[in-house]
């Protein structure tokens, strides 16, 4: 994300007990299938989309890329 100029020094993932008991406008899920924790949620959407973690730097960057596209067309 440096090579973006997002600073995530100061972000932490957060597992799902971390969020508030609330109904979101939107879940989306990453191609986890059943797998997928039930989050209360008006509107779903699993993307299809690998998982980047063990991919050389420029698929990675495809990956990122991807989701950076697919968040901004949620507008």
């Amino acid at each position: 994300m440096r090579e973006l100029g997002y600073d995530l020094s100061t972000h932490q993932s957060k597992g799902l007990n971390d969020l508030p008991p609330a109904e979101f406008d939107l879940a989306v899920t990453m191609g986890c299938g059943d797998q997928c924790p039930t989050l209360k949620a008006k509107r779903r959407e699993d993307w299809q989309i690998p998982d980047p973690k063990l991919m050389p730097p420029d698929e990675f960057r495809k990956v990122r890329d991807e989701i950076a596209a697919k968040v901004k067309a949620l507008g």
